[in-house]
């Protein structure tokens, strides 16, 4: 199971943040084919977002084959190749490369302190 977290202050809306931690969750092993997860209101009161905002992520990611619900039993990943292409991954990493580097240059860091610093916490992680 991931762990959700949000970021309203993004700009992304909060079910497409839902839509992409879920497929980059399948993505990186984090979910798994069959797994279920959490129901629409239990993930809406975990997340303190209204339910309307799950279950368009849910139901989007239904219309993609991605997520299939069983009356009754719960939501389930029904597919878990293909969910994210090369080219949206390497944009994904981009994005979040410039918004870190971002935040870190207005601390006043440098880019060789910050490459620094994620080659001590890789391999601390070791």
């Amino acid at each position: 199971m991931i762990n959700f977290a949000l970021d309203y202050s993004s700009g992304m809306p909060i079910y497409r943040q839902i839509i992409d931690q879920i497929r980059f969750g399948i993505a990186s092993g984090q979910l798994k084919l069959g797994e279920q997860l959490p129901t629409v209101r239990a993930l809406a009161v975990e997340l303190k977002v209204n339910l309307n905002t799950v279950s368009k992520a849910y139901k989007e990611l239904e219309i993609k084959n991605i997520l299939e619900t069983q009356q009754g039993t719960g939501t389930f990943i029904c597919r878990t190749e293909h969910v994210v292409d090369d080219g949206e991954r390497a944009g994904k990493l981009r994005e979040i490369c410039t918004q870190f580097s971002a935040a870190a240059l207005s601390y006043g860091f440098s880019i060789d302190e910050v490459v620094r610093e994620l080659k001590q916490i890789e391999t601390s992680k070791k």
